[in-house]
């Protein structure tokens, strides 16, 4: 009964970090979203669980089947995202050494991404 009850508080626990880790559902549309990284700073595909609606650019969570898992801030208004150079690749992998590429510059440019298209 103690080792069921456990198991059941582990399972609470990460699943409660995981909900934490994304975006708040009420940012629409989302300032930050999530990459994966591959060991050499290269971007690999994410998945990400998304709503039905072309209008809501929320994503509800996303995963890496490879690679490391990054927050990354959306480019707001007016910013495009940086040239994918290997340059820019290794100031990233070193950047994202926290899980985070928030806050982060290269060349006096946020690090950031496109925001999800939803045409």
């Amino acid at each position: 009964m103690i080792r069921t009850a456990l198991i059941a508080a582990v399972a609470f626990v990460a699943s409660a970090g995981l909900a934490a880790a994304q975006a708040p559902l009420s940012q629409n549309p989302p300032t930050q979203t999530v990459i994966c990284l591959d060991v050499s700073g290269q971007t690999l595909p994410v998945v990400c669980k998304v709503p039905g609606s072309r209008l809501d650019k929320r994503e509800d969570i996303c995963i890496c089947k490879r690679g490391t898992r990054v927050d990354v801030p959306i480019c707001p208004d007016g910013v495009k995202p940086q040239a994918e150079t290997r340059k820019y690749e290794k100031a990233r992998k070193l950047a994202a050494k926290d899980g985070s590429l928030i806050g982060d510059l290269y060349e006096g440019q946020p690090m950031c991404v496109a925001g999800r298209n939803t045409y």
